[in-house]
């Protein structure tokens, strides 16, 4: 690394295993400072029901960055109101993790921070507790002045960016709009010039309906609207395929050839993403003024406070954020 840098985690649902493979991923070396936004107490409990070591230090942003010390975490407080039990959702702990993504945002717009990492949220509960939300990537995206932006699965050499994100499946046909795919495409083929440093970037396209539409016989969203929108995008040089039946794109003749897949909506890609690489996929928020990726599973609240969750998607995402910041530098 040119510089070290300095990486905010989110532990996400406090229930779930968050905590835990926060607390993991701490017991390593990393060429990077970690500042963990979370209850301290919560962080220190969960480290003893897991039987690893943990001293936490208190963040001081005036205090230059520091190589991550293992068994070590910075940490920046954040009260809980009451007492967690792994396992258990509840509703009072909802405003706690909007606020530790609230805290993780600020920072990095402060650029006390070159990047935030976050750990499973659960969205139910958040919603229960009365707080309208529907996913990091529109939270950030809000936070940051509705910017526009693009969830972007990373998995070895897999891109598989999404058109729509966390939408009942019924109003998918209606988001699929000219300025929605021009301003997905035109994002995606400048970040992966700029942040993944894909001189000319081939991008594939998923259609939305069986078969592409088959000519129209099986919807018309193809002929009318991506077709000619994706013809308008050719025009300006961009090495755009598409759309192809999304039963075939994902195949090794497609795959290979591809620098990203785009889907149309969420579970037209995410099944697929899971079954090839679930605990070691990147999800990223392009579009932000930070860089921000994420695991690739939930909460597990079965797991939490057992030594069976898996830290190595956790891993994997600060890998990614890492190599993300050297291209910046």
């Amino acid at each position: 690394m040119t510089h070290l840098k300095r990486i905010v985690l989110t532990p996400g649902e406090p229930a779930g295993i968050g905590p835990d493979i926060i607390i993991r991923i701490a017991q390593q070396t990393w060429q990077a400072e970690f500042v963990v936004i979370a209850n301290p107490d919560l962080l220190l409990q969960r480290a003893q029901l897991l039987g690893l070591p943990l001293r936490l230090i208190d963040y001081n942003f005036h205090q230059a960055t520091k190589i991550h010390q293992p068994g070590t975490l910075v940490c920046l407080p954040v009260e809980l109101a009451g007492r967690v039990i792994p396992g258990q959702l509840n509703t009072a702990h909802s405003a706690y993790v909007i606020q530790t993504l609230d805290i993780a945002a600020s920072l990095c717009k402060q650029q006390e921070a070159h990047a935030v990492v976050t750990g499973p949220v659960h969205k139910g509960i958040i919603n229960q507790a009365g707080i309208p939300f529907s996913g990091h990537t529109e939270f950030f995206s809000q936070v940051c002045g509705h910017v526009f932006t693009v969830m972007l699965f990373v998995l070895d050499h897999l891109k598989v960016a999404l058109l729509t994100t966390h939408l009942p499946l019924k109003e998918v046909p209606q988001a699929i709009t000219e300025k929605r795919l021009t301003m997905t495409v035109s994002l995606i083929q400048n970040e992966l010039k700029q942040r993944f440093g894909i001189s000319s970037p081939r991008l594939f396209v998923c259609g939305l309906n069986p078969h592409a539409g088959e000519n129209g016989y099986l919807g018309r969203e193809e002929i009318d609207i991506i077709i000619p929108t994706l013809n308008k995008l050719r025009i300006l040089d961009q090495f755009i395929t598409g759309p192809l039946s999304a039963d075939t794109i994902f195949t090794p003749k497609y795959i290979t050839q591809a620098d990203t897949i785009l889907a149309m909506y969420h579970d037209q890609a995410l099944p697929l993403i899971k079954y090839m690489g679930f605990g070691h996929a990147v999800n990223v928020t392009l579009g932000l003024p930070f860089i921000r990726t994420s695991v690739d599973h939930g909460t597990a609240l079965d797991l939490a406070g057992t030594p069976h969750a898996d830290a190595s998607s956790l891993a994997a995402a600060i890998r990614l954020a890492m190599t993300l910041q050297n291209s910046e530098c």
